[in-house]
């Protein structure tokens, strides 16, 4: 597979050519790869309007996901959920998408900005602030009942703790209710390349957004925005909604790491994410022997059910966990890991004295009073203020933790009294309210 974006910028670093345009390091620096971080010059495509070696990567990538077409962000899955809801929303007078309550902070700023209505799924039991485990019987019982039919259904899979969600029976509701269904597969953009498909669009989404960088071989901001071969109506467009909320300024640093993780996707790392799926799953039984609740969970993911002190345990044990709160800590896997990562984490588990714990208590989000609408509230006058004094104001821009950033509350919404608790579990002591 060709690797037009890299070829093109390393000829230009390798070509001693004088530098009078941007950036101001004109290709040299301490860091080392200044050579390679260009702008838009003669020849190196422009990312929102791509005609030349991007459009011809970004085709290589849509030949790898079996997409419509697949494009590229250097702004990470943000810029592509912002963009795929303003695709499935656009031409409505009033907006609305019925989304699953474990949204990421991006997709409440997106619907500040489209001035989205949001209805709000929730799970039928008391769960983790990162799930919600919609069912296609709660989301057809949902569209049925509805009193305005919403531009889209929303979900986010995989969560942040690793649970996937039925997509393909999701999908089916959808086109039933003639709906697009729009997934948030920040962590899965690996899911294509096992040895049994499980990405979202192959499942039978309208559009995803997933976070190369999270999973595969790719600089910190590369992301993708899939369509579906099954909607190729939100192509047209795409380029001009992703502009709408993108830097003019793209990495190409990040750009030249997408486009080589094509020709490695084409070159055998798929077989590696296979073979280190099947390594995952033996180190989830290893640890599941070892005394520790593991998580069923998506297939590069280990999740503890034991928080924050075993993170700081392995962090002294020189292994960094992506993820820990009081509740679980989690592990993300990919083929450049090795085997002494994998020793080392078995290592470092092993000496860990567990202690006996009193049961933690589950917070879960219920439905919360809506007294503005999102944008409203993310546009109002606000103040910062102790968690201790919220109780009934209303939440402006959310507050999270990130990770997960999975907000509490939603802007507009009334912040209750079971909020504090769960603000604190979160290590959160000021949240933004309206004034």
């Amino acid at each position: 597979m060709t690797t037009p974006i890299y070829d093109f910028v390393s000829a230009y670093a390798k070509s001693g050519i004088t530098r009078m345009h941007m950036p101001g390091h004109k290709g040299r620096g301490e860091l080392g790869f200044e050579a390679y971080d260009i702008t838009e010059i003669c020849g190196a495509d422009v990312l929102y309007s791509a005609d030349g070696i991007i459009e011809e990567s970004e085709s290589n990538l849509s030949s790898l996901y079996g997409t419509a077409h697949s494009f590229y962000s250097t702004q990470g899955s943000t810029l592509a959920i912002f963009a795929m809801l303003h695709l499935a929303t656009r031409g409505s007078d009033r907006p609305k998408v019925l989304a699953a309550r474990n949204v990421h902070s991006a997709f409440v700023r997106a619907s500040a900005l489209l001035d989205l209505d949001v209805e709000f799924l929730y799970p039928e039991s008391d769960s983790h602030l990162c799930e919600c485990n919609i069912t296609a019987d709660q989301l057809r019982s949902r569209l049925s009942l509805a009193e305005s039919k919403p531009c889209a259904v929303y979900v986010t899979s995989p969560d942040y703790l690793g649970n996937m969600l039925d997509i393909s029976a999701l999908a089916e509701v959808c086109r039933s209710f003639d709906l697009p269904l729009l997934v948030d597969n920040a962590h899965g953009a690996y899911l294509r390349f096992l040895s049994r498909d499980q990405h979202p669009i192959t499942l039978g989404a309208a559009m995803c957004a997933d976070s190369a960088h999270k999973t595969l071989p790719v600089l910190t901001g590369g992301a993708y925005l899939h369509i579906s071969p099954d909607y190729p109506e939100y192509t047209d467009g795409a380029r001009s909604a992703l502009s709408l909320f993108a830097s003019t300024s793209p990495s190409y640093l990040t750009l030249s790491s997408l486009d080589l993780c094509n020709a490695a996707l084409d070159g055998g790392y798929a077989e590696k994410i296979t073979h280190t799926a099947s390594i995952v799953t033996e180190l989830k039984a290893k640890i599941s022997d070892m005394g520790f609740a593991v998580r069923s969970s998506e297939p590069l993911k280990i999740t503890i059910a034991k928080g924050t002190d075993l993170a700081e345990h392995l962090r002294q044990s020189g292994v960094e966990v992506e993820f820990a709160d009081d509740d679980y800590t989690v592990l993300m896997i990919t083929p450049q890991n090795n085997d002494s990562d994998f020793e080392r984490l078995i290592s470092a588990l092993s000496c860990y004295k567990q202690v006996d714990e009193a049961a933690k208590k589950i917070f879960n989000i219920k439905p919360h009073a809506a007294k503005m609408t999102i944008r409203q509230a993310v546009f109002a006058p606000c103040e910062m203020i102790a968690v201790e004094n919220a109780w009934g104001r209303i939440c402006a821009s959310p507050t999270v933790s990130c990770p997960p950033a999975v907000p509490i509350v939603v802007s507009g919404e009334m912040i209750a009294e079971d909020d504090i608790a769960l603000f604190k579990h979160y290590r959160i002591d000021k949240v933004c309210v309206v004034k």
